[in-house]
């Protein structure tokens, strides 16, 4: 997932690394908890933008309600989940040029769903409040590096790690 880890990479500092979420061969399973801040958000970034089949283009419902199979996420239904919470000027600020509004770590929370939540917690090992407070800080930096000019890249462009600009 090339440009999404570089763009996370870049985000967070020459110290964190964007683990991917496939099981590595011949290594012991990490440790919940164990992992420094910066890796752990880093996870939680890529666990949150990452494309996912069945997830709703920008402008669509997400499909989680729709009872399609397979977990909602990536950048587009990121996007629509700060719609639909009546935070689109906050995501809109970070996809536009110009100054990054702030979230706080409970509009997150809204944003996000206790469900989603929960799972970056458990997939990353960071404690909710600590996780929702360091997603709060760097979120909006990463979608602002990741839409320069304005522009959403594509899912296809976030899996193969080319930028159409």
């Amino acid at each position: 997932m090339g440009f999404l880890d570089e763009v996370i990479g870049a985000a967070l500092g020459p110290k964190a690394q964007t683990p991917q979420f496939q099981p590595a061969q011949n290594q012991p399973a990490q440790t919940p908890g164990v992992q420094d801040p910066l890796s752990q958000i880093a996870a939680a970034l890529t666990a949150l933008l990452a494309p996912r089949p069945g997830a709703a283009p920008t402008g669509a419902a997400p499909t989680g309600a729709t009872g399609q199979q397979g977990s909602p996420g990536g950048l587009d239904v990121l996007i629509n989940q700060f719609k639909q919470s009546g935070l689109e000027d906050v995501i809109n600020s970070w996809i536009g040029v110009g100054q990054n509004q702030p979230v706080s770590p409970t509009q997150l929370r809204q944003v996000l769903g206790n469900e989603t939540v929960n799972n970056l917690s458990r997939q990353t090992g960071a404690p909710r409040d600590d996780l929702l407070s360091q997603l709060s800080k760097y979120l909006p930096g990463v979608i602002d590096r990741l839409t320069p000019n304005g522009q959403v890249p594509s899912d296809a462009e976030l899996r193969s790690g080319s930028r159409a600009n």
